[in-house]
């Protein structure tokens, strides 16, 4: 053998890869995360295709007069969030949820501000949305 074989025959260890002498081994990789095995039943709730629209043409109509600006939305086990920003680096002004669990009880959708407080709750989701339609101011002629 030449010695530039040699010399590499010497330096890679037999799996292919290289291996050097006294350098520290990177700390093992923690293992992935078991994700939660939902039961069946227990699907992740999310919002339908006619609620999205509902919420959607509601934010359209606040992000053209300027109050809102950003959003964020997730399914978990138990609630759909819809959750409305004025800044992306803020906290949510409002947010919409969904909890089936309580259709029959107060109605699966609420309204609840950024300080916890629920402003509407109800079991049509465009009559809890009307919480942000804006009053008219008319002038009365005495």
């Amino acid at each position: 053998m030449s010695d530039s074989a040699d010399y590499n025959a010497r330096a890679k260890p037999a799996s292919g890869r290289l291996s050097l002498v006294g350098a520290a081994k990177p700390a093992p990789a923690s293992p992935p995360r078991p994700q939660p095995q939902l039961h069946p039943r227990e699907a992740e709730v999310f919002f339908n295709r006619a609620e999205l629209d509902a919420i959607l043409s509601v934010y359209g109509q606040k992000v053209a007069e300027g109050e809102w600006r950003d959003y964020a939305m997730g399914g978990f086990r138990d609630v759909a969030i819809f959750s409305v920003f004025r800044r992306t680096s803020e906290m949510p002004l409002y947010r919409i949820e969904k909890r089936p669990k309580l259709a029959r009880k107060q109605g699966a959708y609420s309204i609840v501000a950024a300080t916890g407080l629920v402003l509407k709750r109800g079991h049509e989701l465009r009559q809890v949305l009307k919480v942000f339609e804006k009053r008219s101011l008319r002038l009365i002629d005495a």
